[in-house]
């Protein structure tokens, strides 16, 4: 028997609707597998809980994070009670950090029964990685002066180390997929970090003969991702140029809410943590119409980082022919609320 002891943070809004709901599902595919257990140890922690407390974690909360395989995570963010720079840099950004989680990765595939705004998205199917740790989104540079001599100053980091591994790891994904690499750059207009990103993605792709490669500028790769999104595999990317396509990703699915993403710790050292990618709904919250589906590919992509493959495969194929079946939520055109198509999921699943 495989036990995973998992960290559930169901977190703000739908998140608490939501992440208890999709547990139902991993236990269904732990009893159908026979050999798998999972643990849960949830927390609390959420905008709530910093109203209580006056932190959005305990002092020992990474400690408990770090005890665990893998972090399950809802949503996190209210600013009608905290504000978000406070919510993500106090638990997401914070987890993400200290957890040495570099890697972020969000796939983007054409999912039938879904209406994507695509004229014709001839089952297009990628997926982005993304630097998670540095690029634009260091924290060096500051803000003098006041009045009409302010100055802003926002310096952009890019290691060689941190560069280096993101890319390699792109070649590494595109070899379990359809061989080819995207790079996103902007070296026409960034005239230091961008041409260096050039150089280790060249550098790098000299050791993966068989892997097809290409660079592109991103202000013409978010054009060719609505143009011909059917033609890219895996893309690359720092942290902004990442940001910016994986929401163009979710977008050209048809909606936010069915996105998944991982931050990734490469070492093993710390559990790498999986999230959806739509926000916590606080308008709908309690209403019982949010869409499971972001969550569920989330652990679907959990399923895959512990091992567990065929399992992840299964529940991607039961999520899959729900939609097809016409069990989606409303924000998909459906009718179905989201313990419907739990249900669902949950029945294909016990029917394979």
């Amino acid at each position: 028997m495989k036990n995973f002891k998992l960290s559930v943070i169901p977190g703000d809004g739908i998140g608490k609707e939501i992440v208890p709901a999709t547990l139902q599902v991993l236990d269904t595919l732990a009893n159908i597998n026979g050999g798998v257990k999972f643990e849960y140890e949830t927390h609390p922690w959420s905008c709530e809980y910093y109203l209580e407390h006056g932190e959005m974690m305990p002092k020992d909360g990474m400690k408990q994070l770090h005890q665990t395989d893998a972090i399950y995570l809802g949503a996190v963010g209210n600013p009608n009670l905290v504000a978000d720079h406070i919510s993500l840099w106090g638990l997401l950004i914070k987890i993400r950090r200290e957890c040495e989680q570099v890697v972020n990765i969000r796939p983007a595939k054409y999912i039938k029964g879904v209406s994507s705004p695509l004229a014709n998205p001839k089952d297009f199917d990628f997926i982005v990685v993304r630097e998670n740790s540095e690029g634009e989104y260091s924290e060096v540079g500051g803000r003098i002066h006041s009045g009409s001599d302010e100055i802003a100053v926002q310096n952009a980091v890019f290691t060689r180390k941190a560069t280096e591994r993101t890319i390699r790891y792109a070649y590494e994904l595109a070899k379990t997929r359809n061989g080819k690499v995207t790079s996103a750059t902007k070296s026409n207009g960034i005239v230091h970090s961008m041409p260096f990103w050039d150089e280790v993605f060249n550098e790098v792709g000299k050791e993966y003969p068989s892997i097809a490669t290409q660079s592109n500028h991103i202000d013409a790769l978010t054009a060719f991702l609505v143009t011909r999104a059917h033609e890219f595999d895996v893309i690359v990317a720092s942290n902004l140029f990442g940001d910016i396509l994986t929401d163009l990703g979710a977008a050209i699915m048809g909606s936010i809410g069915i996105a998944p993403a991982a931050n990734v710790n490469l070492s093993g050292k710390y559990p790498s943590m999986f999230e959806p990618v739509h926000g916590s709904a606080p308008d709908i919250v309690g209403k019982g119409i949010a869409n499971p589906i972001g969550q569920l590919w989330t652990a679907k992509m959990m399923l895959d980082h512990l091992g567990l493959k065929e399992l992840g495969d299964l529940l991607l194929k039961a999520i899959e022919d729900t939609i097809g079946e016409g069990v989606k939520t409303r924000d998909l055109g459906g009718t179905s609320n989201m313990q419907e198509v739990i249900d669902h999921v949950n029945k294909k699943l016990l029917s394979y």
